[in-house]
């Protein structure tokens, strides 16, 4: 009720042009990574279907886009499904597997994407996906794979720990083929056997999780040894801007040690 008020009277806008007068000209982030969480419990609150909470924050991510652009944010790397997602019931999983084909779909005809040269990338063990949305992601992945403007990740049967697995497996093998020296072997080297060695910068200025949960879950275990951490008390289909405007605020607020 209270936020209807608010809304109603205009704070909310009044609040946000008041935010980003404070962050327009400060340091942004180049690469901002967010943990999509609390669909579910959105939905449940609200007393509507849970698929309903997939749908909405599926919309949301579209309006991140055109934010995290308005801010001149260069990548975004967004966690949407993890590996131990599969464990949820056949019925949740298959609508969000249609659901990601319709966005996907939608990628392919937005203007937005050619026009600001986005990299559109998924990350993850892609081959526990259905067939059809594999190639949704291949037509997806073609269509943009000559822009380097911005880098837009979504991260699908994901896992932090998967994906450090399989680069070592990758390494190996360059190994065991004789392409690769094991004294040669280097962070520098090993990073170029991740999910997001397609990027320029691959680790994450600030990582941002929605829904009130404190902990990364797995994601980036590599790339955020040295990201900012954000966590906000808001489920990801209620996001707004004023919540990435006050992520982006604490993030321009704080001292960037890098271990020194």
């Amino acid at each position: 009720m209270l936020k209807g008020f608010l809304s109603a009277i205009g704070a909310y806008k009044l609040y946000e042009k008041w935010l980003w007068h404070q962050v327009k000209n400060g340091v942004k982030p180049g690469h901002i990574a967010i943990i999509l969480d609390g669909n579910r419990r959105w939905a449940s609150e609200k007393a509507l279907n849970p698929w309903f909470g997939h749908e909405k924050g599926a919309e949301k991510v579209d309006q991140l886009l055109d934010w995290c652009l308005k801010l001149g944010v260069k990548s975004i790397t967004l966690y949407a499904f993890s590996t131990e997602n599969f464990r949820r019931s056949k019925n949740e999983v298959e609508e969000i597997m249609r659901i990601a084909q319709e966005q996907f779909r939608k990628i392919l005809t937005d203007e937005r994407i050619h026009k600001n040269k986005i990299h559109v990338k998924a990350i993850g063990r892609l081959s526990l996906l259905p067939k059809d949305l594999q190639q949704l992601i291949l037509d997806v992945e073609k269509a943009t794979q000559g822009y380097d403007d911005h880098f837009l990740n979504l991260a699908l049967a994901y896992g932090g720990r998967a994906e450090i697995v399989d680069a070592a497996k990758k390494i190996a093998d360059r190994v065991h083929e004789g392409k690769l020296n094991p004294e040669e072997i280097d962070e520098q080297v090993f990073e170029k056997y991740l999910y997001t060695s397609h990027m320029s910068k691959q680790d994450p200025d600030l990582i941002i999780r929605t829904s009130g949960e404190e902990r990364l879950s797995g994601f980036l275990l590599w790339q955020s040894a040295y990201s900012e951490l954000c966590f906000l008390d808001v489920y990801w289909p209620g996001f707004r801007f004023i919540d990435l405007l006050r992520a982006v605020r604490t993030f321009q607020k704080r001292r960037r040690r890098f271990g020194q």
